[in-house]
């Protein structure tokens, strides 16, 4: 499960056990798919039957290709989304990508069904397409890979479209975090974890359970791919003390009141820290949500209740609301665990910078 403040609120539903779990990909992933699939037509190489195309870690995916067209100096293809068995309200989705020239480098628009960000406190900045950074590596990284083999200049425009997108993004957070006109395109990792609470849940009972047979002392939960890089090269930790909490900080801390190893590191961006700071265990964006008014009153500062992210009220104030969010999330961690396990709190932004800690 990736940071990302803007994940469907329909993972909300029961999901099937987790034995019967298929992984899926994300929008970023599938709209790289196109991009290259696209650029093959613009390029000479001919419409694809299939492409694949390489994640951020390493794994290489294929996909069908759904449909390719082209005409007078631009070509675009089109990819189904499959997010395997995860609820997503982007689950078989028609995920367009359009490639011509641009006037230099690779730039990105928003096609049909693709948002603009109209707010601050998001990783893409006001008036650009609601297509994150991951998702723009990957694309990038198609067009540059391409052009290299083919002998093609790498100044391409790349024009992302979801067919019905902007009626699917009405039931995601989207709308009010101000991206307008359809969805992100999203992504850190290219891949859809099937969401099943009790199965994930489950996963990080067995990894304390290893954990402590390991003789390990010291172990740590995260919300993300990134605050989990951070924390382990941070305490130099092992693989197997790498807790996948994810959302469910509740059911990590719940276990480990029971299964008390002698000390837990709890790290996360400062979107889902702040929720558990305000006293939240369970940090999924469809249940629970940062409390800007209370979050205002409790650092005296009347200016973040007009705040549109947790990020945002950070770049208002900076290192108090940081240290704020670290102590309240130790507080509340603290709160479940018994005396005599040590706790402390890292929080970071997206780039992995440590804004926070309390301990």
């Amino acid at each position: 499960m990736s940071d990302d403040p803007s994940m469907t609120a329909a993972a909300t539903a029961a999901a099937k056990p987790a034995s019967a779990l298929r992984r899926g990909w994300t929008t970023g992933a599938c709209a790289t798919a196109a991009t290259r699939a696209a650029l093959m037509v613009l390029w000479g190489e001919g419409a694809p039957e299939r492409v694949r195309i390489t994640l951020p870690r390493g794994e290489r995916p294929e996909f069908a290709v759904e449909a390719a067209r082209s005409g007078a100096g631009w070509a675009e293809a089109c990819i189904i989304k499959d997010a395997g068995d995860d609820p997503d309200v982007t689950h078989r989705a028609r995920i367009w990508a359009r490639v011509e020239a641009s006037g230099g480098g690779v730039v990105f628009a928003a096609g049909a069904g693709v948002g603009t960000v109209t707010k601050a406190g998001l990783p893409i900045g006001v008036g650009e397409p609601a297509i994150n950074p991951v998702p723009r590596e990957m694309m990038a990284g198609t067009v540059a890979e391409m052009a290299a083999r083919l002998g093609q200049v790498a100044d391409i425009k790349i024009t992302i479209s979801v067919e019905g997108g902007e009626a699917l993004a009405a039931k995601t957070w989207n709308p009010r975090l101000g991206i307008i006109g359809g969805l992100s395109i999203l992504g850190t990792t290219g891949i859809v974890r099937p969401f099943s609470c009790a199965a994930w849940i489950a996963s990080i009972h067995r990894g304390i359970d290893v954990a402590r047979a390991g003789g390990q002392s010291h172990v740590a939960g995260c919300t993300g791919a990134t605050s989990e890089r951070v924390v382990q090269a941070l305490y130099g930790l092992p693989d197997h003390a790498m807790l996948d909490m994810g959302d469910f900080a509740g059911g990590m801390l719940k276990y480990l009141a029971k299964h008390p190893v002698a000390r837990v590191t709890i790290g996360g961006g400062i979107g889902k820290m702040t929720k558990l700071a305000q006293g939240a265990r369970d940090l999924h964006s469809g249940r629970s949500q940062v409390d800007f008014d209370a979050l205002a009153e409790a650092l005296g500062a009347p200016q973040l209740a007009q705040a549109n992210t947790a990020l945002e009220a950070y770049r208002m104030i900076g290192a108090p609301m940081a240290d704020w969010v670290a102590k309240g999330a130790l507080a509340t961690a603290r709160a479940m665990l018994p005396e005599g396990v040590a706790v402390d709190t890292v929080v970071i932004d997206r780039a992995g910078t440590i804004l926070g800690r309390a301990q």
